[in-house]
């Protein structure tokens, strides 16, 4: 819905204040909804972007619906939402939910914004780090060549879809996430119960490259980049990337467990599929964040066991 001229006063003066009006897709997310807490937190104002729109923006990436007046005047957009990579087994229909619903929808928040009167200053746009597919013990940064594989094509495109937005002078930044340590989801949440009981460890040979990020420094990034002119790809990864059986042993420090018992390769590619398995756990990406750090953020949990003992209040 369009702003009323009280809601337009009211903009002005947390702008004044260096406070924002901030739209979120994803916002019901892992991120999303530590976002949403953070920035309120902070004093900003987050506008949930949803498909019924009753408590912020609508929109519907699936029949190209969107209220564009809603994003009319706002001072930025944080665009999370994608169906989840690793929530159901993949098959060419899962695939395609995966690839369109990234690039669709990035597709009608884009070009929206780009015919707006006052669009938005800055999008923040999702992205991850499958853009370097497995590459090993290489070292990775925003400068890297993509690589190759099915996340990798989907990243391509993700983040091609801003162009319009971009032309139309709107800051675009990509956010190209790793692995989100949080204990309400994601992968770590998933690995916690067989660490908890003692049976967990390496996945395979443990030499796979794992860059991770705390949901702390996550949305403390995101929030660092509404104020900071950086544009392009940034890389949403902690300084500290480490293989897979150092990440096993340092979270079965942290929990106190033994992590002596590795986990077969076969065993989450029978569980999640071949694929699934492969791109979640298995691909090696050693991932720095070379534009953050050399612009200035600091991180709030700088090193692995930071992170986890800093996630999981240990």
């Amino acid at each position: 819905m369009p702003k009323s001229p009280l809601s337009w006063i009211i903009s002005d003066q947390r702008r004044d204040h260096g406070l924002m009006d901030i739209a979120i897709t994803g916002a019901s997310g892992l991120i999303g909804t530590a976002l949403t807490r953070h920035l309120t937190e902070a004093g900003h104002n987050p506008i949930p972007v949803t498909r019924d729109g009753s408590d912020g923006i609508g929109w519907n990436p699936a029949d190209g619906s969107i209220d564009a007046a809603g994003f009319e005047g706002i001072d930025a957009v944080v665009h999370l939402a994608g169906a989840g990579i690793g929530d159901k087994r993949w098959n060419a229909e899962r695939k395609a939910v995966i690839r369109d619903s990234r690039v669709d929808g990035t597709r009608l928040l884009a070009s929206t914004l780009a015919e707006l009167d006052r669009p938005p200053a800055t999008l923040l746009s999702g992205s991850a780090i499958g853009y370097y597919g497995d590459r090993g013990r290489e070292e990775l940064t925003e400068t890297s060549d993509p690589g190759t594989g099915f996340l990798t094509d989907v990243v391509l495109a993700w983040e091609a879809e801003t162009a319009p937005a971009e032309s139309a002078g709107v800051r675009v930044a990509h956010l190209r996430t790793g692995i989100v340590l949080s204990a309400e989801g994601g992968a770590l949440a998933k690995l916690l119960p067989l660490f908890r009981f003692g049976i967990g460890g390496k996945l395979g040979s443990g030499d796979q490259w794992w860059s991770c990020i705390s949901i702390d420094d996550e949305v403390a990034m995101i929030e660092w980049l509404l104020h900071n002119d950086i544009t392009g790809p940034v890389n949403l990864v902690g300084p500290d990337p480490t293989t897979n059986a150092v990440f096993a042993k340092t979270l079965g420090g942290v929990l106190d467990r033994p992590t002596v018992i590795p986990v077969p390769a076969f065993g989450p590619k029978l569980l999640l599929g071949g694929e699934l398995a492969d791109n979640l756990l298995f691909t090696s990406a050693r991932v720095h964040p070379k534009v953050a750090t050399d612009a200035g953020y600091r991180f709030i949990h700088p090193t692995l066991e930071d992170a986890l003992r800093g996630v999981l209040r240990r």
